[in-house]
């Protein structure tokens, strides 16, 4: 793990869009719902809204692995990034 950032310390929507651009995919969990994002034909925004939870601010849990990220929690996503 290169960085580990409390949850004390709120990322927004223009924390989201920088690591929706460094990111070649978003998996996003909300629920039981998985959505993913390719992001060479995604929309930005409609990635930064989905990555956000009802108070604005970035869902937890969010990890980058390479160039992957998964945002909220996920057994399946979690699974496919990981193994």
């Amino acid at each position: 793990m290169k960085e580990e950032i409390p949850a004390s310390r709120k990322l927004g929507a223009d924390q989201a869009a920088e690591i929706a651009k460094g990111s070649s995919k978003v998996y996003v969990a909300k629920g039981k719902k998985l959505d993913l994002f390719e992001m060479k034909s995604s929309d930005l925004e409609e990635v930064v809204e989905k990555m956000l939870g009802p108070t604005g601010n970035l869902r937890a849990p969010t990890m980058r692995v390479g160039k992957t990220t998964v945002v909220g929690f996920s057994e399946e996503a979690f699974g496919k990034v990981l193994l």
